[in-house]
């Protein structure tokens, strides 16, 4: 069974920084796109981050400059380093990525996962 699971998250001053990070693991045979989002209470989820096999980024215009996407394709793990964080920022923050699965018959296994979440907050 594949899971995805966040760390890092917390409580953080205005214009600190955290280091979100998620892991994959389970019978993985492959991981394509992974990305980051976030949902704040009321409020829909929203995409922050993604990034592709081979390291090609996106990001929501709210984040440019200040947040950074990575993954280490050998630890099945992705990355945001966010820094000059906001009040605003604050939601929780959630993994995300499209992993391709071996079953014990049949095909590989295709399919979008999530993490359970880490709540990031931004206060004084």
């Amino acid at each position: 069974q594949v899971q995805l699971v966040e760390s890092g998250g917390g409580l953080v001053q205005p214009g600190g920084s955290l280091r979100l990070s998620c892991a994959a693991s389970g019978r993985i045979l492959g991981i394509g796109a992974m990305g980051w989002y976030r949902q704040a209470p009321g409020k829909q989820r929203e995409l922050v981050a993604t990034i592709s096999t081979g390291g090609t980024t996106n990001y929501a215009d709210f984040v440019k400059g200040r947040f950074t996407i990575s993954r280490d394709n050998a630890k099945n793990a992705v990355y945001l380093q966010m820094n000059s964080l906001k009040p605003e920022d604050t939601a929780g923050y959630y993994c995300n990525a499209d992993i391709t699965s071996k079953r014990d018959r049949g095909l590989p296994f295709m399919y979008n996962y999530w993490g359970q979440g880490t709540q990031v907050t931004v206060s004084l």
